[in-house]
């Protein structure tokens, strides 16, 4: 028998389920006979001629996946298993393909769909259309558009690369046009052809592709979603009761890995908000009936953003000794990285940190020479404030070429600002301790159900650190003011999360009081976690917790980040958090080590990020610029009435702790004032 009998057989032959007429009985013959004479014989013709069609479209019926797709295109390929993270009961596990001299990589929660999407996104690469759903609309197929390369159906149609050939159905077809209608009719009603087989109905591929975009628009996210991704779960992360008792609910949904939110007044909205949220992201499908949530956050191109970690990862295994010194042990790593733009061909690494711990209550010091919180971000940004010192300095040359390379511009009205386009990223391996880390690790599991009245309770709330530990818990005193001497007689030093202080700097900037009297707020442009986030509910905690706090003064702003993760999220680094905090900046060759208990290096001596230092600095710009503006006054002696200088910060700041006692967050804890009011010596 030659294999397209064979062919023929299994695809048209073996209709078990089709009576035998009393005809063919009569006739007599094996079982197989019976099968194939209304081939030969055609059944007065008719059945032949359906027997043809079904031919013809045998192989839409029976689809082919994606890696079917690609081992027929381009065969032997190997596929290696590259990573697996994330926690034990979620794993992430990435797959890589090397196609035409490229490297594809898939992730997702098993081996299988890993090595699916590796497959799919090598098929992109040489394939005309980025989607299966485009490539649907772009071949007029009103049927079936969602059907995509990583469905989890057994196979894929093969007409979506047939399709690029010039067609020729509509002529084989032609001459059974009077017929067919009623033909394929009775066999649909029969179940042997399904709705495959409308695509033979003469209808023209213009006509079907409107068919198909008027049907896609008018489609529920949440439909289309599971169309393309069949099987997904809905968990609601929050439900909670606004004024005038109006219900909001935040809604998640895991897709290929990366989790989606959305919010609304009923968990119908929400769900619609997280799959619309997860369409656009992963599909690049936006449906012009869905609403943006008033919640959405904002994402950083993926690319950017993996480009800006590995950056930051370079970075520090040069100045590590390719992770051999022992200073490379880390729990949290973060940087800035320097833009143009997003271009990141001309970005720079400005600064590196890491740390977990803070400074224990003993060693509180009264001079400024010690650092109270040595957390990666806090670091980061002291390291940042540095950095700015050395750029007004620079812009104070009276070299040209200094003045040139500074990141500052003088303003006609006095003080500075930063030149046109420059953007300023922070990196950070895991999410901000405090809020944002309390409510992002969790998967969408059981697990979540079970803890779902402590995430409702305190979602959002202000949050402070342990001292000498690990952790946060949420703000419960009253008093906003720590003393000097209940610290010094054991009562625990309370320093505000990680989480609350970035939603600070969104507010009052990175540049801190005392800068603040010479230049412009300084803002994050993105913020790119390298794992346990969900850019969802970061979102909400650095932003959209204080949307109530009213008119800012001109140059501050409610500043609105881009969130990212990174495509493949940093392991979790096992073991005890080291006591120490590492810190580099752009310009120096080595970097500084704090003992993150003392809040001094190791040697004893002060940090360069300590506050007396930045105040020595301040101190001499000051002087330089009261020469040049006469408006700057007498330098003031003591550091708590430098940071007064600038009127407009402090009225900022004080707006801003009053939204979050506004907004029932909780009231946020200063240090005892004795610490800030140290004479410049």
């Amino acid at each position: 028998t030659s294999s397209a009998e064979v062919k023929e057989n299994r695809n048209i032959g073996n209709l078990e389920d089709h009576p035998i007429s009393s005809n063919e009985r009569a006739r007599g013959g094996t079982p197989s006979s019976k099968r194939k004479r209304p081939l030969e014989e055609g059944n007065n013709g008719h059945f032949c001629k359906l027997q043809l069609i079904w031919k013809k479209v045998s192989w839409s019926v029976t689809p082919k996946n994606a890696l079917v797709q690609l081992h027929e295109l381009k065969p032997g390929l190997q596929y290696k298993m590259v990573s697996q993270t994330g926690p034990v009961h979620a794993p992430v596990f990435a797959v890589a393909v090397e196609v035409n001299g490229l490297t594809f990589e898939g992730t997702g929660p098993t081996k299988k769909k890993a090595k699916m999407r590796a497959a799919e996104l090598a098929l992109k690469s040489f394939v005309q259309f980025p989607n299966a759903c485009q490539a649907h609309f772009a071949m007029g197929n009103c049927i079936n558009p969602s059907t995509d390369f990583t469905s989890d159906q057994a196979d894929f149609p093969d007409t979506l690369f047939k399709e690029f050939e010039p067609s020729t159905h509509s002529e084989d077809f032609s001459v059974y046009n009077p017929v067919n209608n009623e033909l394929l009719s009775t066999a649909y009603r029969h179940g042997r052809l399904l709705c495959h087989t409308l695509d033979l109905m003469g209808h023209g591929k213009q006509n079907k592709h409107k068919m198909a975009s008027k049907a896609e628009s008018e489609k529920n996210p949440v439909v289309l979603l599971n169309e393309l991704r069949s099987g997904l779960r809905y968990v609601c992360l929050s439900e909670t009761v606004e004024k005038q008792h109006i219900k909001s609910f935040v809604m998640a949904v895991r897709v290929d890995g990366r989790t989606f939110e959305g919010s609304g007044r009923s968990k119908k909205v929400a769900k619609g908000q997280a799959a619309q949220a997860a369409l656009q992201a992963l599909f690049n499908i936006r449906l012009p009936s869905h609403i943006p949530s008033r919640s959405k956050c904002h994402h950083l191109p993926q690319d950017f953003a993996d480009s800006v970690y590995q950056m930051v990862a370079q970075k520090f295994q040069e100045l590590t000794d390719n992770f051999t010194s022992m200073h490379a042990r880390h729990k949290t790593l973060a940087g800035i990285v320097m833009t143009k733009g997003l271009d990141i061909r001309q970005a720079q690494v400005i600064v590196l940190s890491s740390g977990t711990k803070c400074i224990n209550g003993e060693y509180i010091n009264d001079q400024g020479l010690a650092v109270n919180d040595c957390h990666a971000e806090i670091v980061a940004r002291r390291a940042f404030v540095h950095f700015l010192y050395s750029q007004l300095e620079l812009h104070l040359s009276k070299r040209r070429e200094d003045w040139e390379r500074s990141i500052f511009v003088r303003l006609k009205e006095g003080g500075y600002r930063l030149r046109e386009n420059i953007l300023f990223h922070l990196y950070v391996s895991t999410s901000p301790c405090g809020d944002a880390r309390l409510n992002s690790p969790y998967e969408i599991t059981t697990d979540l159900n079970s803890s779902k009245h402590i995430v409702r309770k305190y979602r959002g709330h202000l949050r402070t650190k342990i001292e000498s530990g690990e952790g946060t818990i949420p703000v419960r005193c009253h008093n906003a003011t720590q003393t000097w001497d209940g610290v010094l007689l054991g009562e625990q030093l309370i320093t505000m999360s990680c989480t609350d202080k970035i939603a600070r700097w969104n507010i009052l900037g990175l540049q801190g009081a005392l800068l603040s009297s010479f230049i412009e707020p300084m803002y994050l442009h993105s913020i790119i976690v390298g794992s346990l986030y969900h850019t969802g509910h970061l979102s909400r905690v650095m932003s959209h917790r204080i949307e109530d706090i009213g008119q800012l003064p001109a140059s501050y702003r409610r500043n609105q980040l881009l969130l990212s993760g990174i495509s493949h999220a940093d392991a979790r680094q096992p073991g005890k958090s080291p006591g120490f905090s590492v810190n580099w900046i752009v310009g120096n060759t080595d970097l500084e080590v704090i003992n993150a208990t003392t809040g001094k290096r190791t040697c004893g001596s002060p940090s360069r990020l300590c506050k007396h230092m930045f105040f020595t600095r301040w101190a001499k710009l000051h002087g330089k610029l009261s020469t040049r503006t006469p408006s700057h006054g007498d330098m003031p002696s003591v550091y708590s009435e430098a940071k007064l200088v600038a009127q407009t910060y402090q009225s900022v700041k004080q707006q801003l702790f009053k939204a979050f006692q506004k907004a029932g967050l909780g009231t946020w804890v200063k240090k005892p004032p004795e610490q800030d009011q140290f004479l410049l010596t």
